[in-house]
């Protein structure tokens, strides 16, 4: 099997980007044009304060509790007690685990924040379904899968999220051709505000099933989850280059031909003078040999060098041109097969951002396939009209979404994940916020949707017309939790207003 992988090949391209814009890689420049003052900086996080990964979000709350436990009656026990503890004291309370949501999902003001730190998983090979605690890491899943020949059938692009954290945003991967992580989940159990642990399925309590699959923890306590697995399998990557606007057709019409296709994702060139036109569809099928697979590695030192590679692209269109040209000249020749696991095994230290003037924002839009072409225009006239820095765009596919109230694939989309770097300030966030609107704005005109757990900048109405149940899943929620003791910022900013 090949030493390279994607994360081997975003170092080396961002090495060579760096020597051909002629920078300093390690110190990253800021963004020309406008520069934003730190008018009112944004709060950091002390004792009694917590924040999420968009660092945007300081909230004061009562306390916050960490919990590493396996799946026994006193990890039940002990949870009951931290809800009592709210309940009591009529506190919001949430649970968390790694809080890479981004519009204070998992804050609860001035209430109770658990977090759950765990490992526990036990696989049943003939089912084909492993079970796992709430807050076992999806690092942790690839690791005890691994060594049994399995691989999660779905989960996140990376590997340091909560089980229970994907299936309450209802993340994707870029497994295909699969829906969202929820999907794939058999069954959860849930802890209700009374204390009453009950089981949650598409045949036993299946509407509190779909209201808590991408329900951001409002319906209760998710304990430990059931889900399916697939035999781990050596992939290799092929690559194909086709125009901006038409990937997300060339996508689509990639995985109906070809069912071997086990994972796919694409790549647009975010170079400002030839913004979206290029394209790029990797697809990876089985490769002939499958014998003796290699445990999964993860990208070790490569995550943290290439984070700060990453960067030479910030304010040099030079670094980006260069860093496209060579990841799709290179690309084919550098990165051979690897494991599914190994893919997959990959954490958020890959693009973590060291400066701390600046802050890392995605965002993710799902569009249909055949309108793909009309969102790579709007985004070609809303995205450089702003001070925002595009760094990347990944593009994925998402099957149907049968199951979850606030769907955001009704039918199968083409999900476009953007990760902005954005300045820590005042003037800047009113800029993102500017700019996300009228994105929103295109996307709903073309029938899509924008995704939830980043930051709140989607207006009420707009959040509607996204998800039109929401109004459902807002009354409902009242009927569920009459003290509406699960709360979080998502809750007080959209649904708590319907």
């Amino acid at each position: 099997m090949s030493k390279f992988t994607r994360r081997v090949m975003l170092a080396g391209v961002s090495v060579a980007a760096g020597v051909y814009a002629g920078r300093n890689w390690l110190r990253p420049q800021s963004a020309p044009g406008p520069k934003f003052p730190p008018v009112d900086s944004f709060a950091q996080a002390d004792g009694s304060v917590m924040n999420d990964a968009s660092e945007l979000n300081p909230t004061p709350i009562y306390k916050h509790i960490t919990l590493n436990s396996g799946l026994d009656t006193n990890y039940t026990n002990r949870l009951r007690g931290f809800l009592a503890d709210a309940v009591d004291n009529d506190r919001p309370f949430a649970v968390n685990t790694a809080r890479h949501s981004m519009g204070g999902h998992s804050l609860p003001a001035q209430g109770l924040a658990l977090t759950l730190s765990q490992t526990w998983l036990e696989a049943d090979t003939t089912k084909k379904t492993y079970r796992v605690t709430a807050g076992t890491r999806w690092s942790s899943v690839i690791s005890q899968l691994d060594k049994i020949g399995f691989s999660p059938a779905v989960m996140q692009s990376n590997n340091d999220f909560g089980v229970a954290s994907t299936f309450s945003v209802n993340a994707h991967g870029w497994p295909a051709p699969f829906g969202p992580m929820g999907s794939t989940v058999r069954s959860i159990r849930l802890m209700r505000a009374d204390g009453d642990v009950i089981k949650c399925s598409r045949t036993d309590n299946p509407e509190l099933f779909a209201l808590a699959m991408g329900g951001y923890g409002l319906f209760g306590m998710i304990t430990d989850l059931e889900l399916d697995m697939v035999p781990n399998a050596r992939l290799t990557p092929t690559y194909t280059r086709v125009s901006g606007p038409e990937l997300g057709k060339a996508f689509a019409d990639a995985l109906a031909k070809d069912s071997k296709i086990q994972m796919a994702y694409g790549r647009l060139d975010v170079s400002l003078d030839r913004f979206f036109d290029d394209g790029m569809l990797i697809t990876y099928r089985p490769a002939e040999d499958q014998s003796d697979l290699p445990s999964a590695s993860g990208s070790g030192a490569i995550s943290y060098i290439s984070a700060g590679l990453f960067r030479t692209q910030l304010g040099s269109d030079s670094a980006k041109r260069f860093r496209w040209w060579t990841e799709t000249t290179l690309g084919s020749q550098l990165v051979g097969s690897a494991t599914r696991n190994s893919l997959m095994n990959e954490p958020v230290a890959t693009l973590a951002d060291g400066d701390d003037t600046r802050v890392d924002i995605l965002h993710e839009y799902f569009v249909p396939a055949a309108r793909f072409n009309e969102f790579v225009a709007h985004c070609q006239q809303v995205i450089p009209a702003s001070y925002q820095q595009l760094m990347n765009i990944t593009v994925r596919y998402v099957g149907t979404d049968k199951d979850s109230v606030l769907s955001y694939a009704p039918e199968p989309r083409i999900a476009s994940v953007m990760l902005f770097s954005q300045e820590k300030t005042v003037r800047a966030e009113a800029d993102m916020a500017r700019m996300t609107h009228h994105l929103i704005e295109r996307v709903l005109a073309i029938g899509g949707t924008y995704y939830l757990p980043y930051r709140p900048h989607a207006t009420l109405e707009q959040f509607k017309r996204a998800y039109p149940k929401a109004p459902e899943v807002a009354a409902r929620k009242r009927e569920f939790d009459k003290a509406l003791t699960f709360r979080n910022r998502f809750w007080d900013n959209y649904l708590s207003k319907l």
